[in-house]
């Protein structure tokens, strides 16, 4: 019977350490299937207004940073307001597009006036496209033949064309100058390149002598024989290619308008009568 006791007292116990660590990996599991869930669990509201507000951020052109408020406040401007906000008097760029549509209309009908008054419509003429308001001057209404001195008469017309873009000064000029094919090699122009660039520039001078105008907006660039508008075979056609043209330069184009639209101070330019 002792022994019977003894031998129940030494008998062995089942080992429980292992549920421990399987205690501990059950509890991880389960954070980890919870922080799954969250994630997974996302806000269709929040995410619907960052996806419009990148839209109206890419059919504006406006870049991620300026649309920076739309996405920390979670309010979706539309692309009409959103461009408002962008323009400090508050005229959307459509609104803004048809106001200068207007001005340039208004201010080439009164150069078409003028022309029309004093019969230059031979040696003026005026073109509204897409990125600019183009006034064309033949050469022989301005200078001399090889000469970029500013006719004395010629000196009224150019004033007169000052005093109608005057009300307009907040727009970009850009004064070319543009020969015929014909070289030229004297002491005071050794190409045409010199004398289309010499003319823009005197042409420019006088239209700058009204203080009223800011030089930081206006631009002379003489550019030779190399951007004809008509033919070098022929009288007429060389008398056409020899002009100055005066470029108002619309603030508000469409991508891909035609013409010049970037404005270069560098003097340089082509061939001569």
């Amino acid at each position: 019977m002792s022994k019977k006791r003894r031998h129940e007292a030494h008998e062995e116990h089942i080992d429980e350490s292992w549920l421990l660590p399987y205690s501990d990996l059950m509890t991880l599991l389960l954070a980890l299937f919870i922080v799954l869930y969250a994630v997974s669990s996302v806000n269709t509201a929040k995410l619907e207004q960052l996806s419009n507000a990148f839209k109206s951020v890419l059919n504006n052109g406006l870049s991620i940073f300026d649309s920076s408020t739309l996405i920390e406040t979670g309010e979706v401007e539309s692309p009409t307001n959103m461009t408002k906000r962008m323009n400090p008097n508050g005229k959307s760029t459509a609104e803004l597009q048809q106001e200068e549509q207007q001005n340039l209309e208004k201010l080439k009908q009164q150069l078409d006036q003028y022309i029309k008054k004093n019969g230059l419509a031979s040696e003026l003429e005026t073109q509204l496209n897409q990125s600019q308001l183009l006034i064309t001057i033949r050469d022989n209404a301005l200078f001399e033949p090889a000469s970029a001195a500013v006719k004395p008469e010629a000196r009224k017309l150019a004033v007169a064309i000052g005093q109608m873009l005057l009300p307009y000064n907040d727009y970009e000029v850009l004064v070319t100058g543009h020969t015929d094919n014909r070289p030229i090699n004297t002491a005071e122009f050794p190409s045409n390149w010199e004398l289309s660039s010499k003319r823009a520039i005197n042409f420019m001078k006088i239209l700058l002598d009204n203080k009223s105008f800011d030089p930081k907006r206006f631009g002379a660039i003489g550019y030779g024989e190399y951007r004809p508008v008509d033919t070098n075979d022929t009288d007429a056609g060389r008398a056409k290619n020899r002009r100055v043209e005066v470029s108002i330069l619309r603030k508000y184009t469409e991508p891909g308008a035609d013409g010049q639209t970037s404005l270069s101070v560098n003097g340089n330019a082509g061939k001569s009568e």
